[in-house]
């Protein structure tokens, strides 16, 4: 039976908004320093090759499947769950599946903002020439400045909160809409322009090489499953924002004309790309002036300010830099704080600009307890053999992204292969019955559960336990 619904908050004017709007939610943070680690140190183009079939089984299923809920039920993630639960005769505990991805992407946020200011303090560091010339001695002292006082971190996480609140606050064409259609483009932009750069540094063939040559020899103490599968299996899940609520809700204002499968692939396309670019312009410079590729923070705050206070153009081009990482954060933050202004909007018959209001301000409030897990209330403790020295921040980020989002993509392939009627995933992703819709089905059922069982054992350190891995 064919339903018909419309989003009251809106809907995409085209697909390549909404791909822009999902790619966004997709990139973040993490494509610009931990893919290209990863691919470093995990076998080049071999992890690259492993990461890729890791997105094609496990992610674009899940999130095939997510997209089709939410634009079947074109509501926020709660209502939607509750209302597509009904249509099938299942009872309404399916809400609980909503509000999981709903309060993840609440928390995520919440100290999202946090490292997004720090992102924001660099712009202006890295543009008023403080990193011109420094050792590292220096810049590892003024990143531990930063950190270490709550009132910069505060003011910071501030300004993040309020920009990701002014575009939530003006809707899905005159905010969501605008700022995708800008700030994507304007991140490509910017990604280009630094590959240019590195392209002409003296290592740009040997940061080519450390990424993408399959050297084996780096392979030969390395345990496949542990140090190769696990973490592509992890990236491509995580990378692709699957679980949160955000791919749902974007979902809903997607035109029911649009097809789900091209636009999830040309996601995926387009985030691996992101890393990928991100890579090529990181490593040749931290080759060239003799850096560590050390991941994470370090890499982003310590050692690539050291590089470019050397270069030539270094506070140009560092400048840019930290542009770029912004607007990566920035489009993923307004994702995450969507689907809890839609269900302010749909049950408590708020305005737009009230309920963006009310949940950013409990977002910015729950942010306080991440700016002070690294200097006041900063304490250490152990989970799955690994000592986390950030307090409630550790907490937040173990919890929501090795508990919450697995169960949340393990969830949604089960609700939409398993309890979602066959004629209704037919109806919704537009495949047909034939060879394509029956991968899909196949993936969805089997593979990607699979794989969303296996990450979530090796992030709760059941793998360690057990002894395959170290």
């Amino acid at each position: 039976m064919s339903v018909k619904r419309s989003s009251i908050h809106g809907q995409w004017s085209s697909r390549w908004v909404f791909i822009l709007a999902a790619t966004g939610s997709a990139v973040g943070l993490g494509n610009i320093w931990r893919f290209p680690y990863l691919v470093g140190e995990n076998g080049g183009g071999a992890f690259v090759l492993v990461y890729l079939l890791c997105v094609v089984l496990v992610g674009i299923p899940i999130m095939m499947a997510e997209i089709m809920l939410g634009r079947r039920g074109r509501q926020s993630p709660i209502n939607t769950m509750g209302t597509l639960a009904a249509e099938e005769g299942l009872g309404r505990h399916w809400q609980l599946l909503g509000w999981m991805g709903m309060i993840a992407g609440f928390i995520i946020l919440s100290y999202y903002s946090v490292i997004a200011g720090w992102t924001l303090a660099y712009i202006f560091r890295t543009g008023a020439g403080l990193f011109v010339d420094v050792d590292a001695t220096f810049s590892k002292q003024m990143f531990s400045e930063l950190i270490n006082d709550p009132e910069k971190l505060l003011a910071w996480h501030t300004v993040f909160m309020a920009m990701s609140m002014v575009i939530i606050a003006r809707g899905v064409k005159s905010g969501l809409e605008k700022a995708v259609k800008f700030l994507m483009p304007a991140l490509f932009v910017l990604l280009l322009i630094m590959v240019g750069y590195a392209m002409g540094t003296e290592k740009f063939m040997e940061g080519i090489d450390y990424l993408f040559n399959p050297d084996f020899a780096r392979l030969a103490d390395k345990n496949f499953f542990s140090d190769i599968l696990l973490p592509a299996l992890g990236q491509a899940f995580f990378s692709l924002s699957i679980g949160m609520g955000a791919i749902m809700i974007y979902g809903s204002y997607l035109s029911q004309k649009s097809s789900i499968s091209f636009n999830c692939f040309t996601i995926a396309f387009a985030d691996t790309l992101v890393a990928i670019l991100a890579g090529i312009a990181i490593f040749p410079i931290v080759f060239t002036y003799g850096l560590e590729p050390a991941g994470g923070p370090g890499l982003i705050f310590i050692t690539l300010p050291i590089a470019f206070g050397q270069m030539p153009f270094g506070t140009f081009f560092g400048t840019l830099f930290f542009i770029l990482l912004l607007f990566a954060a920035w489009t993923s933050a307004i994702s995450l704080l969507e689907p809890a202004v839609t269900w302010l909007v749909e049950n408590k018959n708020m305005t737009r600009v009230k309920a963006t209001t009310l949940a950013g301000i409990a977002v910015w409030l729950l942010g306080l307890a991440t700016v002070l897990s690294f200097n006041q209330w900063a304490f250490s403790f152990s989970f799955a053999g690994t000592v986390k020295e950030n307090g409630l921040f550790d907490m937040f980020d173990i919890f929501t992204s090795n508990i919450m989002l697995p169960i949340g993509g393990l969830l949604i392939a089960i609700f939409a292969a398993w309890r979602m009627s066959r004629s209704a995933t037919v109806e919704e992703l537009g495949l047909g019955d034939g060879f394509y819709y029956k991968t899909w089905r196949f993936a969805v059922r089997y593979i990607a559960p699979l794989g969303v069982i296996v990450v979530f054992l090796n992030a709760i350190g059941i793998f360690k336990l057990l002894g395959f891995v170290e």
